[in-house]
């Protein structure tokens, strides 16, 4: 898998894609990250990326021609499956989502910034639309950081158990089942004994009633 990110502000990226099972992805080989800092294809020697809404209002606009050329720029290298804009008014990211996502190879991810991005970036560069929630961020940052752990995490290989993704909530639409380490039993605190037991069918079984009850009583929303 490829990711390219196109940002304004792209040092926000050098701890959270540079840690733990991204960057254990990277070192495997599994997965090329590139940040791309959109100052790069301004057209002035300000680096300007943004400019007043035409018709006025509130807030400044990401320009069209930069973005465009840096997209441009990319998709000469490569073909690209999605170039997915980060945003409020997208759709609702879930696991579903993702794992279908999971199974393309490349893709751009465009952070918005400020009141957004000019309507034809949307309208004519943009292949997919994502939010990460209902609610507003000061950038796509964060949400691209979001969307990108969630991928590479189901990307072959990169997880050292691959079922591990597997029994993650929200997989078949419920939420997971509770867990415990050792010690079995800390300050009079004790485990499920089915968990001891060695029964595998036993505790499969009784992990599917944990993760149904929970999602009845959390999620049911996930039941339809």
């Amino acid at each position: 898998m490829r990711i390219d990110i196109i940002t304004c502000l792209p040092d926000l990226f050098e701890g959270p894609l540079t840690q733990s099972i991204v960057k254990r992805s990277m070192d495997k080989g599994l997965v090329e990250l590139e940040i791309h800092n959109l100052r790069d294809y301004s057209t002035n020697k300000h680096q300007n990326v943004d400019d007043y809404a035409f018709g006025g209002g509130a807030g400044m606009v990401l320009m069209i021609e930069p973005i465009d050329k840096c997209i441009t720029g990319l998709k000469e290298k490569r073909d690209y499956d999605e170039v997915i804009y980060l945003t409020p008014d997208g759709e609702t990211y879930n696991q579903s989502i993702a794992n279908q996502l999971s199974l393309k190879e490349n893709f751009i991810f465009l952070c918005g910034h400020y009141k957004g991005v000019d309507q034809r970036v949307r309208d004519h560069l943009v292949t997919k639309e994502i939010s990460i929630g209902d609610y507003v961020l000061s950038g796509g940052e964060l949400a691209a950081m979001v969307l990108a752990d969630s991928l590479i995490r189901l990307v072959p290989g990169v997880l050292n158990d691959e079922t591990s993704a597997l029994s993650d909530s929200f997989q078949d639409n419920l939420l997971a089942p509770p867990v415990y380490t050792r010690p079995a039993e800390y300050k009079g605190w004790k485990i499920p004994e089915i968990l001891t037991s060695g029964h595998e069918a036993k505790i499969e079984a009784w992990r599917n009633e944990q993760a149904l009850k929970r999602t009845e009583e959390r999620r049911p929303d996930l039941l339809g």
